[in-house]
C-alpha cells in the first residue's frame, strides 16, 4: 500500500537509526524525501540503503543552529514544493551522571540539540504547513520524556519538554489542518543505545545491555524498524483523527515503572 506516493516527508536524524529506518519505509511506500543528518557520511549510507528510484535529497545540517534549520528547511521547499510530513527526530543521548555531576555544559549540549533542535524545526516547518493548509508532523521524545530517567537530567529534561511542544503546538495548528504528534520509544536498538550502554559498563557493554533489558516486560530490545511502522501510520491519513498524542513504544516498560 503506498500511502505516501507524490508525500514529501522531512526527515531530521536521518543518518542512522529511527531517522534511517523511517527513511526506508516511507520509500517503500512510494514517499519522496528530505534527509537530514549532521553526519554526511551517515546520510550517504541511508541512501544506499533507499529502495531503488526513491527521490531524496540530502542535507547536511545542525539542527541546534538556526541557520542550518533555515538551510534544510529552504531546500527541501526549493527542491520539492512543499512539506507533508516531518519527523522531527534528531538527538543525541548525552552523558549518564548523577545530576550532581551533570555539568552545565552537558546539560546545554543535550538540550540544544534534543529540545531546542526540534523547536526550531516545528518552527520553521509549521509555518510552511500553515501556508499550504496541510501537514503532519511526528516528534520523538523518550519514555524519558513521560517518566523519570535516572542519571540523564539532561535528557529527561529535553524529552519532557518535547512532550510539552508536542501538545502546545497541536493545539495551536489543528485549526490549520496540521496534526502534531510525538513518539515515547523506549529500549530500542540503536547506535545512540548502543553507545549508552557502553558508558554504563565500558568494559562489558553487552552485559550492561542483557541487564537493563529485563526491566521490560517484554525481556528484548525493540527493532528501528517497529518505531518506523508507528511513525508512519502517524504521518498518513490513517492517522488523521490523532493529534497532540504522544505514543509510547516501549514494550510496556513505561507501565511497570
Amino acid at each position: 500500500m503506498a500511502r505516501f506516493t507524490d508525500k514529501v516527508v522531512l526527515i531530521t536524524g536521518g543518518g542512522s537509526g529511527l531517522g534511517r529506518a523511517t527513511a526506508v519505509r516511507l520509500a517503500e511506500e512510494g514517499a519522496r524525501l528530505a534527509l537530514v543528518d549532521v553526519s554526511e557520511a551517515g546520510l550517504a549510507d541511508t541512501l544506499a540503503a533507499l529502495p531503488g528510484g526513491t527521490e531524496a535529497h540530502t542535507v547536511v545540517a545542525d539542527v541546534s543552529k538556526d541557520e542550518d534549520v533555515d538551510r534544510y528547511v529552504t531546500e527541501t521547499v526549493a527542491k520539492f514544493g512543499r512539506i507533508d510530513g516531518f519527523f522531527n527526530n534528531a538527538g543525541i543521548e548525552g552523558k549518564q551522571n548523577l545530576t550532581e555531576d551533570f555539568t552545565s555544559a552537558e546539560f546545554d549540549r543535550v538540550v540544544a540539540i534534543n529540545l531546542r533542535g526540534v523547536f526550531l524545526g516545528l518552527e520553521r516547518v509549521l509555518k510552511v504547513m500553515r501556508e499550504q493548509g496541510s501537514g503532519y508532523v511526528v516528534n520523538t521524545a523518550s519514555v524519558g520524556g513521560i517518566r523519570g530517567i535516572g542519571n540523564q537530567s539532561g535528557y529527561a529534561a529535553a524529552k519532557h519538554g518535547v512532550v510539552g511542544l508536542t501538545r502546545n503546538s497541536a493545539i495551536e495548528y489543528g485549526q490549520y489542518g496540521i496534526r502534531v504528534n510525538a513518539i515515547a520509544p523506549g529500549a530500542i536498538w540503536t547506535p545512540m543505545v548502543e553507545n549508552s550502554m557502553k558508558q554504563l559498563d565500558p568494559e562489558n557493554p553487552r552485559k550492561a545491555a542483557e541487564e537493563f533489558i529485563q526491566v521490560n516486560p517484554t525481556k528484548r530490545y525493540g527493532e528501528a524498524h517497529e518505531i518506523a511502522a508507528v511513525v508512519a501510520f502517524l504521518l498518513s491519513d490513517d492517522a488523521s483523527y490523532i493529534n497532540a498524542t504522544v505514543v509510547p513504544i516501549d514494550g510496556g516498560q513505561s507501565a511497570k515503572y
